[in-house]
C-alpha cells in the first residue's frame, strides 16, 4: 500500500499503513514508504506445510489475497536504488524482513535491516543512516516456533476431530495455559474451608476511633479457630483495662514501580482499566505506530510496545528528570538516576514501555486520542515518570494494646513525603488501606467503644483474571511478550474458557481436552516442559544452538506418542447441557453451548434444526418506557448493556442498570453506573440539573 505518490529512489518498507504514513513525513520526498500489511508469506492451512523428512523444512506460499501486493513490492524495488526493511523489532519483525528479501532479491549479506524501537524523527533518520544485515538467529528463533507450533497444532488437532468433535485444536502454548486454568478450577473444587475467627476491639481517644485487632495472650501469638475459644477470650475481657503497653514510630519509604513491559502494562490495563490483553495491545500498537496530533502531524506516542527489557535510554531519563523539576520540584528527582534491572532471561533489544516525548501530557493531547488511545497513554506516562520520582515517606505508628493478659496491635501511617505518589499509584498498592492513629502514649488508657468478632472460613485460590494468568505465564517461562494475547484470545474462541466478568473459567470441553492432554500429551502440557522450550528458542535466537536440531529433538518422540495416543484415545461423547427452554421450531428441549461471546441457547437437533438463540437473562425490573420485562444483552465485543424485551417496538437501552427503586424526589427509576464509577443516580434528575447549570 504505498502512502506517496512521489518517485523516490529509496524505499522503505514497514508492516502497516499507519506506520508508514508516520515514516514517510520523516523521511520526505526522497523516500517511498510502503506496508506489507504483515506477514507475504506463511505455512499453507491445508497441509502441514513441514518437510519432516528432510531436515524440517517449511514449505511456505504466498499468503491469499497479497499477490497483487507482492507485485506492487517487486515493481518498486525494482525502480529503487536501495531497499530498507523496517519491519518491527522482534523475531516475528526480523522474520518478515527475511520473507520480504527473498520476494524482492535481495542478497543476504545486503545491510538492508532498519529497526527502532520508537517511531520518532531522530530514531527512524539514525536507523536510516545505519543498516545491518538481516539477523539469521532471529529468524531461526521464530522459524523454529513456528515450526514446533504447527506440528503440535496439526498432528494433534486430527485426533481430536476424530475423537471428541470436530473444530478443536491443540497448541503448545494454548494448552499449557488451559492447564493452568483447568487446574486451578480443580483446586477450588476440592478446598476444603477452615474456620477462623476475627476479634477487633473499636476504642476511642480523643474523640478518633480506631480499629486494634486481636492478637494474643502473654506476648504469644494465638489463632483463633472456633466460636468456643473466642468467646472464653471475650468474657475474659469483660471489664478490662486497655492500656498501651508499647508504641513504636518509624519511618517507611516507598519506591515507585519500573515503567512497564508487555506483561505488566497488560495487567496494569486490566486491573485499572478492565481492558482485556487484546483491547491494552490493539490500543498500544496505534499510540506505537502514530498518532495525527495538530502542529506535529503523525507522531508515535510510545516505543514499542512488544518487550521484557526494564532498560530505558539515557536521553529519555534526562527528559523525565528535567520535566519532573519544572513541573513537580526539585525534590521529587531522585539524587542519581532510577536503573531497573530486567530479569536474567529478558531480550534487551528494546526498551521499556514508554512515552516518547513527556512533554506530551496526556491531557493537552486527549482530543487527538480515542477513548482506549488517551487511558492507556495516560497510564504508560504517569508510570514512566513515577517511575524516575523520589520515594515516598511515611510515618508509621505501630501500637500494642493490653487488656488483661491480652494484646491487641494497632497501625496506623501519615504520608510525610507524596514522593511519586503524587502521580501515580499501582492497583497493588492501593489495596494498603492503612490509616493514621490519635496521638497514643505508652502507659494511658484507652476507652473501649465495643468488641468486635465475627466467624470467617479460608477461602479457595481465586479463578485466574487475565491480569493474574499473565503473571503466572510470566513467571513460569511459558511464552513471551508477543504470545500472551493471541494465547488467551485463542483458549477463548476454542471454547476452552469462558470470560466470566473478570475471571477466566474453564467449560466442561476445556476440562475434557486438558484431561485428554495429561493423559497421552502429558509432556505438551507440561508447564516446566513448555518453559524449557522457550529458553531453547532463546539459545537459538543468540546463534548458539541450530534450530533443525531443537526441532528434530522434540519431533521424533513426540511422533511416537502420537502413534500411541491415536491407538489408545477411545471416542468422547460431549454432552451438553439441556435447558428448560422447548426450540419453538421443531418441539427438542435446547441444550446450552459455549460460543464466542458466553453461552447460549441451541437446538439439539442440528444440522436438521439449525434454531439457536442468546439466554434471556431478565433484570427483574420494568422497563421504564412501555413496561414490558428489561433483560441483560451483550454487544458484538461481550460488552453488558440492558434493553427492552419488546425491542425493537420499545427503544429502550442503557450501559447502566434500571433497579427496582424510584426516585424519592421526581418518582423515576433509579439506575445503577455499571462502569469504573459506581453509584445510583436518577436520569431525570440529573438531566434536569445539567439543564439549569447551563441556563445559569
Amino acid at each position: 500500500m504505498k502512502t506517496t505518490t512521489a518517485k523516490s529512489g529509496k524505499l522503505v518498507i514497514v508492516e502497516s499503513p499507519a506506520k508508514a504514513g508516520t515514516i514517510q513525513k520523516y523521511l520526505g520526498k526522497d523516500y517511498t514508504v510502503m506496508a506489507s500489511m504483515g506477514h507475504l508469506v506463511d505455512l499453507p492451512k491445508s497441509q502441514l506445510g513441514i518437510d519432516t523428512e528432510n531436515n524440517f523444512e517449511p514449505k511456505y506460499i504466498t499468503i491469499r489475497g497479497k499477490a497483487e501486493l507482492v507485485n506492487s513490492l517487486k515493481k518498486e524495488a525494482k525502480q529503487s536504488k536501495k531497499v530498507y526493511l523496517a519491519t518491527d523489532p522482534d523475531r516475528e519483525g526480523e522474520a518478515i524482513s527475511w520473507h520480504l528479501a527473498k520476494v524482492l532479491g535481495i542478497d543476504e549479506s545486503e545491510k538492508c535491516r532498519i529497526t527502532f524501537n520508537e517511531i520518532t524523527k531522530n530514531a527512524v533518520t539514525n536507523a536510516i543512516k545505519s543498516p545491518r544485515e538481516i539477523n539469521t538467529s532471529l529468524v531461526d528463533a521464530q522459524q523454529a516456533r513456528r515450526v514446533l507450533d504447527r506440528i503440535v497444532g496439526y498432528k494433534i488437532s486430527p485426533i481430536l476431530w476424530k475423537k471428541v468433535k470436530k473444530g478443536l485444536s491443540a497448541g503448545r502454548v494454548q494448552s499449557v495455559a488451559t492447564r493452568l486454568i483447568c487446574d486451578r478450577e480443580n483446586e477450588i473444587n476440592a478446598f476444603i474451608p477452615e474456620e477462623y475467627w476475627n476479634l477487633d476491639a473499636n476504642l476511642i481517644k480523643d474523640k478518633k476511633s480506631f480499629i486494634a485487632k486481636f492478637y494474643g495472650k502473654n506476648g504469644k501469638k494465638i489463632d483463633l479457630t472456633n466460636e468456643k475459644q473466642t468467646m472464653e477470650i471475650v468474657e475474659d475481657l469483660e471489664g478490662a483495662t486497655y492500656t498501651v503497653s508499647d508504641v513504636k514510630e518509624l519511618q517507611k519509604t516507598k519506591s515507585p514501580a519500573p515503567p512497564f513491559i508487555t506483561s505488566t502494562l497488560q495487567q496494569e490495563a486490566a486491573r485499572k482499566l478492565g481492558f482485556t490483553t487484546k483491547r491494552t495491545m490493539q490500543a498500544a500498537q496505534q499510540l506505537y505506530e502514530g498518532i495525527s496530533i495538530p502542529s506535529k502531524g503523525s507522531i508515535g506516542l510510545i516505543t514499542y510496545m512488544r518487550t521484557d527489557s526494564l532498560r530505558i535510554s539515557v536521553e529519555s531519563q534526562v527528559s523525565a528528570r528535567e520535566f519532573i523539576k519544572n513541573n513537580f520540584g526539585s525534590e521529587f528527582v531522585p539524587k542519581t538516576p532510577r536503573i531497573y534491572k530486567s530479569k536474567k532471561d529478558a531480550q534487551d533489544a528494546h526498551e521499556a514501555i514508554r512515552p516518547t516525548y513527556v512533554e506530551l501530557v496526556p491531557d493537552k493531547i486527549k482530543d487527538s486520542l480515542s477513548n482506549d488511545q488517551y487511558k492507556l497513554y495516560k497510564l504508560i506516562w504517569e508510570r514512566f515518570l513515577a517511575s524516575q520520582m523520589t520515594n515516598a515517606i511515611y510515618d508509621v505508628v505501630s501500637a500494642t494494646i493490653d487488656a488483661a493478659s491480652y494484646q491487641f496491635k494497632a497501625t496506623g501511617s501519615t504520608v510525610k513525603f507524596a514522593g511519586f505518589t503524587s502521580l501515580y499509584i499501582d492497583t497493588l498498592d492501593m489495596e494498603e488501606n492503612e490509616k493514621s492513629l490519635p496521638v497514643l502514649k505508652t502507659g494511658t488508657d484507652i476507652k473501649l467503644k465495643e468488641l468486635k468478632f465475627d466467624q470467617k472460613f479460608t477461602q479457595p485460590p481465586a479463578r485466574y483474571t487475565e491480569a493474574s494468568l499473565i503473571k503466572m505465564l510470566e513467571e513460569k517461562g511459558i511464552g513471551r511478550p508477543s504470545t500472551y494475547s493471541p494465547t488467551i484470545t485463542t483458549i477463548i474462541a476454542r471454547g476452552y474458557v469462558v470470560r466470566d466478568k473478570k475471571q477466566l473459567v474453564p467449560t466442561e470441553l476445556g476440562m475434557i481436552i486438558t484431561e485428554l492432554m495429561r493423559e497421552h500429551f502429558e509432556e505438551i502440557i507440561d508447564v516446566a516442559f513448555t518453559a524449557t522450550m522457550e529458553e531453547q528458542l532463546d539459545q537459538i535466537a543468540d546463534g548458539e544452538v541450530c534450530w533443525h536440531k531443537i526441532v528434530s529433538e522434540f519431533y521424533f518422540p513426540f511422533d511416537e506418542t502420537l502413534k500411541k495416543a491415536e491407538k489408545e484415545i477411545g471416542d468422547i461423547e460431549l454432552k451438553d447441557d439441556v435447558s428448560d427452554v422447548k426450540c419453538e421450531k421443531c418441539g427438542r428441549m435446547m441444550v446450552y453451548k459455549h460460543g464466542r461471546f458466553g453461552k447460549f441457547l441451541a437446538c439439539p437437533g442440528f444440522p436438521e434444526c439449525r434454531n439457536a438463540k442468546a439466554i434471556v437473562k431478565e433484570v427483574g425490573v420494568p422497563c421504564p418506557q412501555c413496561g414490558g420485562a428489561v433483560v441483560e444483552k451483550k454487544t458484538k465485543s461481550g460488552k453488558i448493556f440492558f434493553g427492552c424485551e419488546n425491542y425493537p417496538t420499545c427503544s429502550f437501552t442503557s450501559w447502566d442498570k434500571p433497579l427496582d427503586e424510584k426516585c424519592e424526589k421526581c418518582g423515576s427509576v433509579i439506575f445503577r453506573r455499571m462502569g469504573r464509577f459506581k453509584g445510583k443516580y436518577c436520569p431525570k434528575c440529573n438531566e434536569e440539573n445539567k439543564q439549569s447549570k447551563k441556563q445559569k
